[in-house]
C-alpha cells in the first residue's frame, strides 16, 4: 500500500473514503467531524441518525468504525471512528490502533481502494502529535488490506511535520 502525506484540508480529498474523526454520538462536532458534517451536507447526518436508532442507540464505542455515505464530499464514504481521549496516566493506545484497524476493515468491506485519514484523536482529544503520527502511521503499514492508497491529510504544520519525521516519506 502506498502511503501519501497532504497539508491540507480532508473534506477536499478526491479518495473512495475520508475516515472522520467523530465523537461518539456520530451527530457532529468540532474540528474535522464538524468540517465533514458542515461540508458534507444533511446526507451524512441523516445516515447517522438511522445508525444511532438502530445499531449504536448508544453511541459508537471508541476504537470503533462504521461507514455512510460522503453526502456532498468529493468521496464516495465517511467511514467514521471515535478516537480515545488521551490520558497521561493510563495507556490508550490500543483503542487508537483499534481506529485505524477498524477503518481499514471497514474499507475493505466496501471495496476502497482510496481512503483519507486525519491525526485521530490528536486535536481536541489530546494526544501528543508524535505519538499520534507513529501509532497512525505504524498500524496503517502494519495492517493487511486491500486498499491501495491511504493518504494522511494534516490541517496543521505541526501536524505535517509530525507526520513528516514518522513516516521518513521524501
Amino acid at each position: 500500500m502506498k502511503i501519501s502525506l497532504v497539508r491540507g484540508d480532508i473534506t477536499e480529498q478526491a479518495v473512495d473514503a475520508v475516515v472522520n474523526a467523530a465523537n461518539s454520538s456520530l451527530l457532529g462536532g468540532g474540528g474535522v467531524d464538524g468540517a465533514i458534517h458542515r461540508r458534507g451536507g444533511p446526507e451524512i447526518l441523516d445516515e447517522c441518525r438511522k445508525l444511532r436508532a438502530s445499531h449504536y442507540g448508544g453511541g459508537l464505542p471508541t476504537g470503533q468504525a462504521v461507514a455512510t455515505t460522503a453526502g456532498r464530499l468529493p468521496a464516495r464514504w465517511v467511514i467514521h471512528t471515535v478516537g480515545p481521549v488521551y490520558s497521561p496516566s493510563e495507556d490508550r493506545s490500543g483503542q487508537l490502533i483499534s481506529c485505524y484497524r477498524e477503518s481499514l476493515r471497514v474499507a475493505d468491506e466496501l471495496g476502497v481502494g482510496t481512503i483519507a485519514f486525519p491525526a485521530v484523536s490528536a486535536g481536541i482529544y489530546g494526544w501528543p502529535m508524535d505519538d499520534a503520527a507513529r501509532i497512525a502511521v505504524g498500524t496503517v503499514r502494519a495492517t493487511s488490506t486491500q486498499v491501495v492508497e491511504a493518504r494522511f491529510v494534516l490541517f496543521a504544520d505541526d501536524a505535517y511535520a509530525a507526520f513528516e519525521r514518522v513516516a521518513g516519506l521524501p
